[in-house]
């Protein structure tokens, strides 16, 4: 096969395209975080119905975006249909989302 003059071949430029287009099919569970709380196990065993767990954020303070566990973005709470949504108002810059997915 041919090389294009720096090295790299038809084949190696057609490979990285079916790498990327592989990577962009691939389905990732994102979920949103409220808040974090620790407790001791005495008192997560006395958890019933209606029992309320303070966590570690104020109100209106940002949510956080993970994909795979992973921080990706910040955001706010809204209401999409009688669904809940999150508008993002900042995002993690792509480059460093990929390096820590």
């Amino acid at each position: 096969m041919e090389g294009n003059g720096n090295g790299a071949t038809a084949l190696d430029l057609s490979q990285s395209q079916i790498n990327s287009d592989v990577l962009q099919n691939i389905p990732v569970t994102i979920s949103v975080e409220v808040g974090r709380t620790s407790l001791k196990i005495r008192d997560l065993m006395r958890l019933t119905q209606g029992s309320v767990v303070e966590l570690d954020r104020l109100a209106g303070e940002p949510l956080d975006l993970l994909v795979n566990n992973t921080l990706v973005a910040q955001g706010e709470v809204v209401l999409v249909n009688d669904r809940y949504g999150v508008r993002l108002t900042s995002v993690i810059p792509t480059v460093d989302r990929v390096k820590n997915l």
